[in-house]
């Protein structure tokens, strides 16, 4: 293992390692914030489209 630290200088490879676990780890996070089941900031039960009253076809024959 450390011919491996040989090849590639440990500061770099430790710096690009930790960018692109902090990038997934925020790529991650945003896209459990856009569902609606893991939203913890606007909760389980908020969801920006309301369900509508189901309407009849038909129109209303009252006279």
């Amino acid at each position: 293992m450390w011919r491996v630290w040989l090849l590639f200088d440990p500061r770099r490879a430790l710096v690009a390692l930790f960018t692109f676990l902090f990038v997934l780890a925020l790529l991650i996070h945003f896209i459990l914030l856009s569902t609606d089941r893991f939203n913890w900031l606007e909760g389980a039960g908020a969801s920006k489209f309301q369900p509508q009253e189901q309407q009849s076809a038909l129109p209303n024959s009252e006279t």
